[in-house]
């Protein structure tokens, strides 16, 4: 007999817990300084942001976030900054399908505040004031995008 006062038994709750944070390569360069810290215009910058993300045999993952900021202006460079910022996961109950884009897009996107921070105190240090902050990233659209280009070097490999 069945007991119709019984819950439904409900599916494993997905989790994501961070174990460590790191900073694992980090390169500012002023060289300028200190004709760099007169700003008579704005700075054109140059960003670039790569996600990476492997697995361990210990069954946790790997994620880093590689920032790469240039800044210049028509007088020269003003400052260049390499960030590599990772972290530690570990991940439970997470549908196979659901692995990737939670490591490519929900743990940077955890990261990503931390980073930031590390860019920000690093130009503030370098003389630079205001310190340069990173606006906010869209992890989910990069990660579409970049999903996007290897089908379409797929494709046209196959051609």
């Amino acid at each position: 007999m069945t007991d119709i006062n019984a819950a439904p038994e409900q599916p494993p709750v997905p989790q994501m817990q961070v174990l460590a944070q790191f900073t694992r390569d980090f390169s500012f360069e002023n060289p300028r300084a200190p004709n760099s810290l007169r700003m008579d215009s704005r700075p054109e910058v140059d960003l670039g942001v790569e996600m990476s993300a492997k697995g361990r045999p210990d069954g946790l993952f790997e994620v880093d976030i590689k920032l790469t900021v240039k800044a210049s202006t028509p007088d020269g460079p003003m400052f260049a900054i390499e960030l590599v910022y990772g972290g530690l996961f570990q991940l439970g109950n997470i549908p196979e399908q659901m692995i990737e884009p939670t490591l490519l897009v929900e743990c940077p996107r955890y990261l990503f505040p931390f980073a930031r921070r590390i860019v920000a105190d690093a130009t503030a240090d370098g003389g630079f004031t205001p310190p340069f902050y990173l606006e906010p990233i869209d992890f989910g659209a990069l990660y579409v995008a970049q999903k996007g280009n290897i089908q379409s070097q797929q494709t046209i490999g196959q051609a």
